[in-house]
């Protein structure tokens, strides 16, 4: 049974939740502010997280940047916002998922279920471990080297990274990221594609994009270039 953690300050709105999750078979924990959700996270470590933004004391954006530091759990979003501009911030910051106030709950259950089903499969989307001398990514044990440093990856972020190695040196489109990283080729598409490659960009210490082996096509998507093999005959003549 997965476990969810709701964290939300408004009574009504919690109740609804406990309901409609418990009913789908889910076990759920609740926290009514951004603090101790903080805590239940840590100390429980729930399979997915729903995220108020209109939190007291600390906000939902708040709390998704602290929860990043200690956690790659699944986070959906919930806010009264509808603009476009914080369904980007929120994806930006790290969110897998963002739904606006009200919404209905056949359609949160579908994108609560598409996340658990991402997160619980993405160690068995490609098994074998892959290493081209940069980039040492093990989807067993979920672990990311680059340059013999691990660097930890969200979810989202680690099969971003395992669908462009595994198709070096082709150029793939944010639809097809999107179908197979996110599994979902809806939503705002080409910006969360856009959004989630800067941020693993960063975290890899490949900011700059003229240097970046995961290299923007204009027009056409994003390319991971593995690379160059050294060179035997130098490496003969140096030993």
């Amino acid at each position: 049974m997965s476990r969810l953690l709701v964290v939300e300050d408004d009574p009504d709105i919690t109740l609804a939740l406990k309901l409609l999750f418990t009913r789908a078979g889910y076990e759920v924990a609740h926290a009514g502010s951004g603090r101790t959700g903080l805590r239940e996270a840590y100390a429980e470590r729930p399979d997915l997280v729903v995220l108020d933004v209109g939190l007291p004391e600390m906000d939902g954006w708040q709390v998704l940047e602290r929860l990043r530091d200690i956690s790659d759990v699944p986070v959906l979003m919930l806010t009264a916002h509808g603009q476009e501009t914080e369904k980007v911030r929120g994806l930006r910051a790290g969110a897998d998922d963002y739904l606006t106030k009200p919404f209905a709950n056949a359609e949160l259950l579908a994108r609560v279920e598409a996340l658990l089903r991402r997160s619980s499969n993405a160690a068995s989307w490609a098994s074998q471990v892959y290493d081209d001398g940069l980039v040492h990514l093990d989807p067993v044990q979920r672990r990311v080297y680059v340059s013999g440093e691990e660097v930890r990856l969200t979810p989202t972020e680690f099969r971003l990274l395992n669908v462009l190695v595994r198709h070096a040196g082709a150029v793939l489109s944010p639809n097809q990221l999107l179908s197979q990283a996110w599994d979902d080729p809806t939503g705002i598409g080409q910006e969360r594609v856009k959004f989630a490659v800067l941020r693993l960009r960063r975290k890899l210490g490949w900011s700059d994009p003229e240097a970046s082996p995961v290299q923007s096509v204009r027009g056409f998507g994003y390319r991971y270039s593995r690379p160059p093999a050294p060179d035997r005959r130098e490496d003969a003549a140096a030993g």
